[in-house]
C-alpha cells in the first residue's frame, strides 16, 4: 500500500506544481490517473488496516482536493463564458445574415 501511497502523492505534487499553467486536458488526465490509484488503494484498504503514517499521508493529500477542485472550477466557468460569448456573437451575426430575396424592394417613408 505503502507504493500507491507514494505513486498517488508523486502524482498529486506533480500536478500542485503545474496547477495554474495546466490545461484541461492535462487537469482531466490528471484526475482519471488518480482515480486509478485510488482504487488500488481502497482495494487494498478492504484487505489489510492502513497505518496512522499512511492515514496521514492520504489525509495530507486529500486537503489539496480543495485546491484541485477550484482550479477545475475556473476552467469550467471559463469555457462557459466563452461559449456564452460564442453563441451571442453568432446570435449577431445571423442577424445580418438573415435571407433576404433578392428582387426585393425596400421603401422608406418621409415623415
Amino acid at each position: 500500500m505503502d507504493e500507491w501511497i507514494k505513486r498517488l502523492e508523486q502524482l498529486t505534487d506533480n500536478m500542485m506544481g503545474l496547477l495554474y499553467e495546466t490545461t484541461y486536458e492535462e487537469l482531466e488526465a490528471f484526475v482519471e490517473e488518480r482515480q486509478e490509484l485510488v482504487n488500488k488503494i481502497g482495494d487494498l484498504v478492504v484487505s489489510c488496516q492502513p497505518s496512522d503514517a499512511q492515514k496521514r499521508e492520504i489525509g495530507r493529500m486529500l486537503e489539496r482536493d480543495s485546491e484541485i477542485l477550484a482550479r477545475m472550477n475556473a476552467l469550467r466557468l471559463e469555457a462557459q463564458d466563452w461559449l456564452q460569448k460564442r453563441n451571442q456573437a453568432k446570435a449577431q451575426r445571423s442577424a445580418y445574415e438573415a435571407g433576404y430575396t433578392p428582387d426585393s424592394f425596400l421603401m422608406d417613408r418621409k415623415k
